[in-house]
């Protein structure tokens, strides 16, 4: 098979190369950068497996930045462009997915469409009928950041849908689902092929969920530390019952990060004229664990709080939306200073804070530290750092 992806952002650069092990792809991006680093071999966002297969792996992949001419010659066009939260609209921003449909329709492919992008419930369907074009499928991501590839390769379930006006997509929906099975190391998978509204809910309601696990978890961890008590030994009983488990309990500032923060508030718009109390308290209690995380850093008077780290997770080079720039803003809406560690970060400032790069230097300048995971770098100075993170891991 020939197949364009467009995107080369986790979702994208993850599907391209599960792909090009068995099929001819072409990654398209308009960052020249990108599609040369890719072409290089190496590898525009961290991930691991992704490093290790562009430079170890034999793969039929091409970047460019002319998407036309790749999606002309394609039988599959995955679209994996971001469509961030809009709060004005209150509503997903998809125009990046209708840019790459109209580029599809314009030069003429006769390929199928595979969004893999994020969209509200209902968007698929509302597509097809405002286009005309009837071959797109919907294919939710389940995907860490940071572990994109891995979660590809060894994949939870595999979900491709089609509209349920047009049941002949179901035979080009289990070639998709087989050309993803092909490129997997785990075989035995199970495989969905739903609906494409459907699809789309799933896709919303799971990241909700596992938003949901991190505010309880959080919202245990803060009356712990309100009441005197230790956190630890009361999420160690509580997730020996079985049915809550002993994973995904690791207190924090608050989720973050591509998905979970828009998903949650564009399941929350799906809402709008649905009966609901939780959905909305998922929202806000992300908020309000933010806020109590700040208070706390507050009340130990700090003359200059250091910020260890923008990124939303270990292994990760995304900034978007993660926890700790809740708390940042918070703490300097007080008038206290703050410097951030960030080495990864290309300017000299963020958000008018200074961006410091020796390690040491920010060590012996901030009387305080907050680091939403604590490391191996902050040991030697743990009298000054506040986190929450009880286990040292994601």
């Amino acid at each position: 098979m020939k197949i364009a992806v467009a995107g080369t952002g986790y979702v994208g650069l993850s599907n391209a190369i599960l792909l090009a092990q068995n099929n001819t792809v072409f990654a398209v991006d308009i960052i020249k950068e990108k599609v040369e680093l890719i072409n290089s071999k190496k590898s525009p966002i961290a991930d691991k497996e992704i490093e290790e297969y562009l430079s170890e792996k034999k793969l039929d992949l091409t970047a460019l930045t002319d998407g036309k001419a790749a999606y002309k010659q394609a039988d599959f066009v995955i679209i994996s462009t971001p469509t961030n939260y809009d709060h004005e609209k209150n509503y997903f921003d998809t125009s990046s997915v209708e840019a790459v449909l109209k580029e599809v329709i314009e030069c003429g492919s006769k390929a199928t469409v595979v969004i893999k992008s994020t969209v509200p419930v209902g968007y698929t369907e509302k597509l097809i009928k405002a286009t005309g074009y009837k071959s797109i499928l919907f294919s939710p991501e389940f995907l860490r950041e940071g572990h994109a590839l891995y979660d590809n390769l060894y994949p939870s379930r595999i979900v491709v849908s089609y509209s349920k006006d047009d049941e002949k997509m179901k035979e080009k929906a289990k070639i998709f689902a087989g050309l993803l099975q092909s490129g997997a190391i785990k075989k035995e998978i199970q495989v969905l092929y739903p609906h494409c509204t459907e699809a789309e809910a799933i896709k919303l309601f799971a990241n909700t969920y596992l938003a949901l696990r991190v505010a309880y978890f959080n919202e245990l961890d803060t009356y712990a530390e309100t009441r005197g008590l230790d956190t630890k030994s009361i999420i160690e009983g509580v997730s020996l019952d079985p049915r809550i488990g002993n994973f995904y309990n690791n207190p924090s500032f608050g989720y973050g990060g591509y998905c979970l923060p828009k998903d949650t508030k564009q399941l929350l718009a799906n809402y709008s004229d649905v009966p609901q109390n939780l959905i909305q308290a998922i929202v806000d209690s992300n908020i309000t664990r933010k806020d109590f995380i700040a208070s706390q850093v507050i009340a130990k008077k700090p003359s200059t709080v250091g910020i260890y780290r923008l990124t939303m997770k270990a292994n990760s080079d995304n900034f978007r939306q993660s926890s700790i720039q809740g708390v940042m803003k918070r703490i300097k809406a007080r008038g206290i200073p703050v410097i951030v560690y960030e080495p990864t970060c290309k300017e000299d400032t963020f958000f008018n804070s200074k961006i410091e790069r020796s390690l040491d230097a920010f060590k012996k300048t901030c009387d305080v530290i907050i680091a939403n995971r604590m490391t191996e770098d902050l040991l030697d100075v743990k009298d000054k750092v506040y986190t929450r993170d009880l286990y040292s891991r994601d």
